[in-house]
């Protein structure tokens, strides 16, 4: 009956070498927990630092019109998602954004630059409803976990957050690291944080040694 700790703690000690110094923190502590709900827990909090990184929340509106830099701001010009993520007739996202950043203006780009589905909405969500969301495939494009985990891990779209250029602040870590972290979390039953307000609800990490 221990097997399946056993593996799990070896596929964690794994990950290590490709996580971030927090993400190592937090993964090696939370191969400490007795609980497995408490883990997954911790680990997507730590991912939620990615998530909620604004690399990811410009593109991921609840309403129908970005954001963009650092700051959050109302994408300029005026935009709206359109039916399919890629903006409206006559002002298409492709209009502006290219297959590569342009620097020269300030332009970020990528060759799939689009907004993320009006299901995949969650600027101003907790964490936990961003958790619910993200393994929901009728709000998440219809992914089942390792297709959710390939596109976390994969696509070049979500990697662009690591390397934005300009004067954008990066997210943190790499998209390896993240998606090693989002593999740990799943493989240990992908448990989300409570949906509510986040203060006085975070799941305590054991002391570092």
């Amino acid at each position: 009956m221990r097997r399946p700790r056993i593996l799990l703690v070896a596929a964690a000690t794994a990950l290590l070498v490709v996580l971030s110094a927090a993400a190592q923190r937090t993964l090696a502590q939370t191969q400490t927990f007795a609980d497995a709900d408490a883990r997954s827990i911790a680990l997507f909090r730590e991912a939620g630092k990615v998530l909620e990184n604004p690399r990811c929340l410009n593109c991921h509106p609840v309403g129908d019109r970005p954001t963009q830099t650092d700051r959050m701001e109302p994408h300029r010009p005026w935009v709206v998602r359109g039916v399919d993520g890629n903006g409206a007739p006559g002002l298409a996202c492709g209009t502006c954004h290219h297959a590569a950043n342009f620097d020269a203006a300030g332009v970020p780009g990528n060759p799939g630059w689009r907004l993320a589905p009006a299901s995949m909405g969650w600027q101003g969500r907790s964490l936990g409803a961003i958790c619910a969301q993200i393994k929901d495939p009728a709000r998440n494009g219809g992914k089942d976990m390792a297709a959710l985990l390939h596109h976390v891990s994969e696509d070049s779209l979500v990697g662009w957050a690591w390397t934005p250029g300009g004067r954008r602040t990066p997210a943190p870590g790499t998209q390896a690291a993240f998606g090693a972290l989002m593999r740990a979390w799943a493989d240990s039953g992908a448990g989300c944080p409570p949906d509510k307000a986040e203060a006085g609800t975070k799941t305590p990490l054991p002391p570092a040694d």
